[in-house]
């Protein structure tokens, strides 16, 4: 009896199918497919033969920014792309390379976003067009030695007003982009008020200290920052008029948790692509690693890891475009208890548990490679590595699971 020819081993050079398995991409329109095509052979020509050097290196390629800049794709909702679109890209970039992808979403998703948000007409005259066509690079400095998770209510940075200035003093920590921005959004809290105020910060003021933070296991390329900030002088014009509280900062919290929740895909689509290619062409006892049940069923765990992540976030996407649902905040209202609201419990869910899944399907994928998952020559153990700064920013696992806990329940175990 002949074989199946789809039960024979794959040839050499033969292209297989996407990892897109239920066509999420099919739900873009013509021109976001168009782009995306562009973007994915940018990244094939400019990114993908060297990642691999600039991560072991330590070495963030300035010399990319011109061209990551011509695709024009910063803030891709602002633009009239839709939110399905700009997650896809965020997913492709960090299929590619995480590092650059949180790059990308540091100063675009944040600093540029920010801008766009809560920028006065004076501070995006003077700021937004170089910062789109990346001639300036922002950074967002929120978290804190002493205050991650709980910086909400733990901000030590002070903000204190003098005249028509702000004398700024603290520190930041993990501040991604830090060593080499040309501003920073950074917060701080005004000790008299309480308040949470949000400054556009020229980072080479006198007073504003930058440290690297090296020895990093997990994006490597990109440039995390320790900052302390010492009588630093800021004027009144470079303050965030539209920023009174913590509150108001959701807006941006919320989409860059959201796009990690991307980020989750998209290492879970390198893992995916890594591994099956190495299963079929790896041989083992004569046979492609391919051709055992063991492995073949790891390959599939993986894909449906990667399609369930994929289809969350896509439902997010349709959130964000046209509005969360209203029961949840109706019932924080009626009740008096303190819901998350307004998206924040959603994108919470997405990225936790896509991250989770992203967890499952890195560690798998580097099972497949044996001990060449553990080398950056074949790229596995760098995605593996990745996986975990994706794991932990933009809200843990855990505090995430604790804000859909909270919203599903009215009671907050966050304490």
């Amino acid at each position: 009896m002949a074989a199946d020819p789809q039960d024979l081993p794959a040839e050499p050079g033969q292209v297989l199918p996407d990892a897109d398995f239920y066509a999420f991409e099919d739900l873009l329109s013509d021109r976001e497919k168009q782009k995306l095509t562009e973007l994915r052979a940018f990244l094939a020509a400019e990114v993908a033969p060297y990642a691999s050097q600039w991560w072991q290196d330590a070495y963030f390629p300035a010399e990319l920014l011109p061209k990551l800049a011509a695709l024009e794709l910063s803030t891709p909702v602002q633009q009239g792309y839709s939110p399905l679109f700009a997650g896809l890209v965020i997913a492709e970039m960090t299929r590619t390379d995480t590092s650059i992808a949180t790059f990308f979403m540091v100063h675009h998703d944040l600093f540029v976003e920010a801008l766009h948000a809560f920028g006065s007409d004076e501070q995006k005259n003077r700021l937004l067009a170089d910062a789109l066509a990346l001639r300036i690079t922002g950074a967002f400095a929120l978290t804190e030695p002493d205050h991650g998770s709980d910086v909400a209510g733990g901000m030590e940075t002070t903000a204190v007003r003098d005249g028509d200035s702000w004398i700024l003093n603290g520190s930041k920590r993990w501040i991604g982009n830090g060593t080499f921005c040309d501003y920073m959004l950074l917060w701080a809290r005004e000790p008299e008020s309480g308040k949470i105020r949000g400054f556009l910060l020229d980072a080479s003021l006198p007073g504003v200290c930058r440290t690297r933070i090296e020895n990093k296991t997990a994006l490597r390329t990109v440039q995390n920052a320790d900052i302390t900030l010492t009588g630093v002088r800021v004027s009144e014009a470079d303050r965030l008029a539209g920023i009174d509280s913590f509150e108001d900062i959701k807006h941006l919290l919320r989409g860059s948790r959201i796009m990690v929740g991307w980020q989750a895909v998209g290492a879970q689509l390198a893992a995916v692509d890594i591994a099956r290619a190495y299963a079929v062409e790896r041989k083992q006892f004569g046979r492609p690693l391919a051709s055992f049940q063991l492995v073949t069923e790891q390959l599939v765990r993986m894909l449906g890891n990667a399609v369930a992540s994929t289809g969350m976030l896509a439902r997010v996407a349709e959130l964000e475009r046209g509005g969360y649902p209203s029961a949840a905040s109706r019932r924080d209202s009626a009740a008096g208890s303190k819901g998350s609201g307004g998206g924040m419990a959603q994108a919470a869910l997405a990225k936790s548990y896509a991250s989770a899944k992203m967890r499952e399907t890195v560690a798998l994928g580097r099972s497949i490679l044996g001990g060449n998952g553990i080398v950056t020559d074949y790229r596995m153990a760098k995605v593996f590595a990745d996986a975990e700064a994706i794991y932990t920013y933009e809200g843990s696992y855990e505090i995430n699971s604790l804000i859909v806990g909270r919203d599903i329940t009215g009671i907050s175990a966050l304490h």
